[in-house]
């Protein structure tokens, strides 16, 4: 259960950013000689633009639920020769911890992931940067797109102006009211009891809209003795940090972390 074989990586990305986050990760892990893949989310084919593009008339992403958007990436790695290795960020996070779960994958790294229901993110700083992206009172046929303003406190606390307006440009799509929802009902459901491959969670410690207490709730929620789960904090990281340019200091710890657990 515990050991690791697969040279295939799937990268689940997050809510409200294109999946285009993960190129330089996946240049990255094939210089390693890892097979790689990073899928977008049903309805989010394109770039960051040509989604936005489509807004305010997509209806089918409006109307996209957390459970279909699991069950899209139970497909793929299903259909993989072998269990893959997942790394997921935010959203995509939280996505990976139910595939392993499920014992969809050998194991799963994810960076400040979004945690399973139960864990109750009660802080102020999760709630500023996210009660929008809920839209409770709000037509749920509707996306979510999120402002200038709130990215700059979410996403890319820190960072210059200019970095702030050039990542949101690059970056920001819309988002299904329903899939933010849904992180929170039991489509977010993990057993925290059951088995598990090797799992690594990683935090930031300048991420507000993920702070890293509640990452530190997420691990230690984890409680089946014989099965490996790894935490690790980085200082200084904000919610923006699969492209700050620390970026590869992440992604090389989980390379040496995946090679840890090799049999």
């Amino acid at each position: 259960m515990n050991n690791i074989t697969s040279k295939t990586i799937v990268f689940i990305t997050g809510a409200f950013v294109s999946h285009h986050g993960w190129d330089k990760w996946q240049e990255y892990f094939q210089g390693l000689g890892y097979h790689t893949i990073a899928p977008p989310w049903l309805h989010k084919e394109g770039t960051a633009a040509e989604v936005r593009n489509r807004r305010p008339n997509d209806k089918p992403l409006a109307r996209l639920t957390l459970d279909a958007l699991v069950n899209h990436y139970a497909g793929i790695v299903k259909a993989l020769p072998e269990k893959p290795i997942l790394i997921g960020h935010s959203l995509g996070g939280l996505i990976s911890q139910i595939l392993l779960n499920r014992g969809l994958a050998q194991a799963a790294a994810v960076v400040h992931p979004v945690p399973p229901q139960g864990i109750i993110p009660y802080e102020f700083s999760f709630l500023k940067s996210a009660w929008r992206a809920l839209g409770l009172f709000t037509p749920v046929d509707k996306t979510y797109l999120m402002s200038f303003t709130t990215w700059q406190y979410a996403f890319v606390n820190g960072m210059s102006y200019e970095d702030q307006m050039k990542a949101y440009e690059e970056n920001i799509i819309p988002e299904s009211k329903r899939v933010t929802r849904g992180g929170l009902t039991s489509a977010a459901r993990v057993d925290f009891n059951k088995p598990h491959g090797p799992l690594l969670i990683i935090s930031g410690t300048a991420d507000n809209i993920i702070p890293a207490s509640l990452n530190r709730r997420n691990y230690k929620a984890y409680r089946h003795a014989d099965s490996i789960t790894d935490y690790k904090e980085f200082p200084g990281r904000n919610h923006y940090v699969l492209s700050l340019p620390s970026w590869q200091e992440e992604a090389g710890y989980i390379a040496t972390w995946i090679n840890s657990h090799r049999s």
